[in-house]
């Protein structure tokens, strides 16, 4: 009976293996065993299918969460293009306004600017003390 022993390496983090061949005395066919060496490598395998699960489930719930953004992102969007388009709508209004009336409405902006300004300058001023 022959027998020959040799060790593999690592294959892609494959755990190290020793194989043996035997002939079989009364037939012409050779047995093959192979022995893992540092554990079983059908727990390995089913770790990494348990891995490979998680990282599924990480990619599913990156995915899900990528759509929730874009969709609050294209909300987003178009909120900002009817703002704006109110913004220029109002715009036109104050400047037909003030064409219509004269600048006196922006003396009166002015004012009313300069006014608020002295109220919280002196209401700092006197508030420190």
């Amino acid at each position: 009976m022959a027998s020959t022993s040799h060790r593999g390496g690592d294959f892609y983090g494959a755990a190290p293996y020793r194989s043996s061949t035997r002939q079989v005395a009364s037939s012409d066919e050779i047995q093959l065993r192979i022995d893992p060496i540092h554990g079983d490598v059908d727990d390995e395998i089913t770790g990494l299918r348990k891995q490979v699960r998680r990282l599924r489930n990480v990619a599913q719930e990156i995915e899900s969460e990528a759509k929730f953004q874009n969709d609050f992102l294209n909300q987003l969007q178009m909120t900002l293009i009817k703002a704006q388009a109110g913004v220029k709508n109002n715009m036109k209004r104050l400047n037909k306004s003030i064409i219509q009336h004269g600048s006196n409405h922006v003396v009166h902006v002015v004012l009313f600017a300069l006014i608020c300004f002295s109220v919280v300058y002196f209401w700092s001023k006197f508030s420190r003390r």
